[in-house]
């Protein structure tokens, strides 16, 4: 087994292999958006299914990083695939970590069940406390129902390289599966990255006795799944005969207020109690959930590990590490 990572500083600050990674795994060191990396690479490997989980992935960052966010997620992409034909090195499956951003808001339902797509919040609503959008409630993401609608530059990139991949595996016969995930978090996350995610972030403030700020009203909607239950989805997409067709999405199946993760945070470690400051960020949609029933059916998968017992879990490795000063 082989890895190709750039071991980019804003997640490995000291570019060394990771302690965590395993032995039998060999680690190239290199840039996905490098066609000399890629000639090197397989000039001696001829890979039976590629897990494609190269990305920029900060969502806020990409509003003023596009280039950079671009280059990696879809010029990268297009160069991994040229060079496999260049080297007549085709894979017969390829999986993709795509992301729920590709979703953007998603579908929103009224009250006479008309399903319509109201797209990204303003800064005008923003700035007025506006929070939801009225008279409709959000409804969860399912890759067969949900248009893909990306509201951020991240997200763009990563409908991008879904479309491209099978565009170009539908010439070349090569099967593609898609995961689109939710929030990812547990052991072994970079504790360094600001746009790692909350989970992380609220566990460290907490651990140092701070209040846990919650933006907007508090009741912004995510669905959190602990990385080893995203593993094990990923894996079976890659190595069982399961339909490629559509995507999967690969979440908790628990849609979880950021007011309720900061609760059960701050009630870990006997912080302080969360508190809302109307901050917002713009781009940030306000509900993220997926609906898991044709995943878990179609790959014989289900989440193991609910929010409140993988944040524990979480915690209790973070509790283990040495952590990067807290900014903020």
């Amino acid at each position: 087994m082989l890895a190709l990572d750039n071991l980019h500083p804003q997640v490995h600050p000291s570019r060394t292999r990771p302690a965590a990674l395993d032995p039998a795994v060999e680690l190239v060191v290199g840039d996905v958006a490098d066609p000399a990396v890629w000639d090197t690479l397989l000039a001696n490997v001829s890979p039976a299914v590629v897990v494609h989980l190269a990305a920029e992935t900060g969502t806020g960052q990409s509003l003023t990083e596009g280039t950079r966010h671009a280059h990696v997620n879809v010029v990268g992409t297009t160069q991994m695939l040229d060079a496999l034909v260049r080297h007549s090195r085709i894979p017969s499956r390829i999986v993709l970590t795509s992301s729920r951003a590709v979703y953007g808001e998603g579908a929103w339902e009224a009250s006479d069940g008309s399903v319509s797509y109201p797209g990204q919040r303003s800064r005008a609503m923003l700035e007025s406390g506006t929070w939801d959008f009225p008279g409709l409630r959000c409804l969860p993401f399912e890759a067969t129902r949900t248009e893909p609608r990306p509201t951020s530059i991240y997200g763009a990139t990563k409908l991008a390289q879904e479309m491209i991949l099978k565009a170009w595996a539908l010439s070349f016969g090569v099967e593609v599966g898609l995961v689109r995930l939710q929030n990812v978090y547990g052991p072994g996350q970079s504790l360094s990255n600001p746009y790692t995610g909350i989970v992380s972030l609220f566990a460290r403030m907490a651990k140092a006795g701070r209040t846990i700020p919650l933006y907007e009203d508090g009741e912004i909607i995510r669905d959190f799944v602990f990385i080893e239950d995203a593993a094990r989805a990923v894996i079976a997409v890659a190595t069982e005969s399961v339909p490629t067709s559509t995507a999967y999405d690969i979440g908790s199946g628990e849609a979880t207020s950021i007011r309720e993760l900061g609760d059960v945070i701050a009630g870990i470690y006997g912080a302080p109690k969360p508190v809302v400051n109307g901050a917002f960020r713009n781009g940030d949609v306000r509900a993220a959930s997926c609906d898991i029933a044709r995943t878990t059916r179609e790959l014989g998968w289900s989440p193991q590990w609910p929010v409140q017992r993988g944040v524990r879990t979480l915690c209790e490795w973070i509790d283990t590490q040495e952590l990067p000063p807290l900014c903020g």
